[in-house]
């Protein structure tokens, strides 16, 4: 198998998103009946969605996609991590089932959910095929003491991120919310932050999911750890990501590239992507304008991030749970960005699509519900 990309290619598939659009949404925003910079960050959000579609008046949203990239890390195995690697597999069930809260909202705001099993620590067998399609390996390696992933893994998962773009691209979905699932993951986006930003694992080392100072301690360890092994590799991206990432991770960063690439916009959400979306920006600098940060999420590793990419998050609900939920919650906002800018006939069509009457079953007669008592 080839074990190469060739990601200077990404610069120039990378373009800036349509200026002329954004002009043209933010004179739109002038002719709207309202104050000036009466809708606050609404206005920068819609001008923002005009320039990715290239197109004013904005099209509504109406084919959002969650898309949650699994994969398990070694580095839970010392306990930095509340949920376990054992527990991946039921949070990913969860998704499938429709009863995790990311199911539950992503329904409220008519969007659908895929999930993409990279390196989930369980029997591929446990999920549709359509879930295992790209998976890479098992589990990764602990990246305190060991690599990540091979070379050839490493390739894999970046390109799998790539063909994954793709998919959402190419089947209409006009925005992308980001999410992760995974034992062990804030550990290694605070390695990746920290290698990248060049701090110190005190100042990126968050409680991820709720640890006490004890943990906190040997999670800082682990990440100082790892951090001596990043450094030698801090001038490639895809060898940074096989030594201290994750075949997760990867995917992300090269979902993250093309996407930018197909002019296809992502709503971030906690440190995992903002950690890809860092070493994302180091191989195209322009990927970064076709991204939102949805919420702050109180991780350091995070801010950090975003402070390095220059993105302020739509919201601070310092939700910290993963699965996209902190993106979620931030795409009502782009949807009434979307539809305050758009031209009214297409908000009205939308609604009617919306709001057109389902099929429900048939109501049980009296004498049924009796008759169960």
């Amino acid at each position: 198998m080839d074990t190469t990309v060739d990601l200077d290619t990404f610069s120039s598939l990378v373009e800036r998103p349509d200026e002329s659009a954004r002009r043209a949404a933010e004179e739109r925003w002038q002719r709207l009946d309202k104050p000036p910079a009466g809708l606050g960050r609404l206005e920068e959000l819609g001008s923002w969605l005009a320039s990715v579609q290239g197109a004013s008046p904005v099209r509504p949203l109406n084919a959002a996609k969650v898309v949650l990239f699994a994969g398990d890390h070694g580095v839970a195995a010392l306990g930095v991590s509340r949920p376990t690697a054992a527990r991946t597999a039921q949070r990913v069930q969860a998704v499938l089932d429709g009863t995790a809260p990311v199911a539950v909202l992503a329904r409220r705001y008519g969007a659908d959910v895929r999930v993409v099993d990279l390196a989930v620590d369980a029997d591929p067998a446990e999920f549709p095929a359509e879930v295992t399609q790209h998976r890479v390996r098992r589990g990764s390696g602990r990246i305190d003491v060991e690599d990540a992933l091979t070379p050839e893994e490493t390739v894999r998962a970046f390109r799998a991120g790539i063909a994954v773009a793709d998919e959402e691209a190419d089947s209409g979905t006009d925005v992308i919310v980001l999410g992760d699932l995974g034992a062990g993951s804030t550990t290694v986006a605070a390695v990746l932050v920290g290698a990248l930003c060049g701090t110190d694992a005190a100042a990126v080392t968050g409680r991820g999911s709720g640890i006490d100072d004890h943990v906190w301690m040997v999670k800082c360890s682990a990440v100082r750890d790892a951090l001596r092994r990043a450094r030698p590799v801090l001038g490639d991206q895809l060898a940074l990501l096989g030594t201290v990432g994750g075949a997760d991770f990867a995917a992300i960063t090269g979902f993250l590239l093309q996407a930018a690439a197909r002019k296809l916009p992502v709503v971030l959400d906690g440190a995992v992507s903002a950690a890809c979306a860092l070493v994302a920006q180091r191989i195209a600098f322009r990927a970064p304008e076709w991204w939102r940060a949805g919420q702050s999420s109180g991780e350091p590793a995070q801010a950090k991030a975003y402070d390095r990419l220059t993105l302020t998050p739509l919201q601070s609900l310092e939700v910290s749970t993963g699965e996209g939920v902190g993106a979620l919650l931030a795409l009502p906002l782009l949807q009434a960005a979307s539809d305050t800018l758009a031209d009214p006939a297409d908000t009205l069509l939308v609604t009617k699509v919306t709001r057109a009457p389902q099929e429900q079953p048939p109501l049980p007669s009296a004498a049924e519900l009796l008759g169960r008592v």
